[in-house]
């Protein structure tokens, strides 16, 4: 369908992750969390003020900020 950030995916809303943009420290991390090119990703649920948000992924929820979802590409479906 398209290639949007991890933060502008809808509730519900399913994907597969494309690249991770981040670098260092922080591309490390999302990378150690699963958070890697061919898996597939769906959005579970919103806090309040839509930070942070939950998501499921290999069987796992996994919760990050919105500046963390900023540099996830999904391919979504």
């Amino acid at each position: 369908m398209g290639k949007k950030n991890l933060r502008q995916m809808n509730l519900n809303q399913t994907g597969i992750i494309c690249r991770v943009k981040a670098n260092g420290e922080l591309g490390r991390r999302l990378r150690d969390m699963g958070l890697i090119p061919g898996k597939e990703i769906k959005v579970q649920g919103r806090a309040p003020l839509n930070d942070p948000v939950s998501l499921r992924i290999m069987g796992f929820t996994l919760t990050l900020r919105n500046n963390e979802a900023d540099h996830i590409e999904v391919e979504v479906q």
